[in-house]
């Protein structure tokens, strides 16, 4: 199924659709490429599929500014695997992370690897604040409940 919307921006079409194969263009996997993109492979501002890439990017694989996904890489990524500068999810890797394995300069979960650790074991200072200036921050995101003491 291939479907483009008529209206353009930047010779872009607002919305884009593409899934399964198509042999007119040898593409084994449909990719969506557009402003709102959906597909098998989406490329797009904001693009949904099972690989997505764009600035808020959600699939299985998504790489953009706001990624999530089952593995996700962006600047702020939601993941089971998440690599980004804010990462929450089961394996979170960043500056900040967040997750049941957590990598990070400063890191938050149940089991922590960094500079300022925040988990069940060892609480630093200097991450209990930062983590209480970014919960503030980002009060949608969906924070862990803080390890008991």
């Amino acid at each position: 199924m291939r479907w483009q919307s008529s209206t353009t921006i930047l010779d872009y079409p607002l919305l884009s659709v593409a899934v399964g194969p198509d042999s007119s263009k040898n593409e084994f996997r449909g990719h969506a490429r557009g402003i709102i993109a959906v597909g098998d492979m989406a490329t797009g501002v904001i693009a949904v599929g099972g690989a997505a890439f764009g600035g808020v990017a959600l699939g299985g694989i998504a790489f953009g500014a706001i990624a999530l996904g089952g593995g996700a890489v962006g600047i702020l990524a939601f993941a089971g695997f998440a690599v980004g500068y804010i990462a929450l999810g089961g394996l979170a890797i960043g500056y900040a992370a967040v997750g049941g394995m957590a990598i990070g300069y400063y890191a938050m979960g149940g089991s922590t690897i960094g500079k300022f650790v925040f988990g069940p074991l060892h609480r630093d200072p200097q991450a209990v604040a930062f983590f209480s200036r970014l919960r503030a921050a980002f009060p949608f995101l969906p924070w862990p409940a803080p390890p008991l003491r």
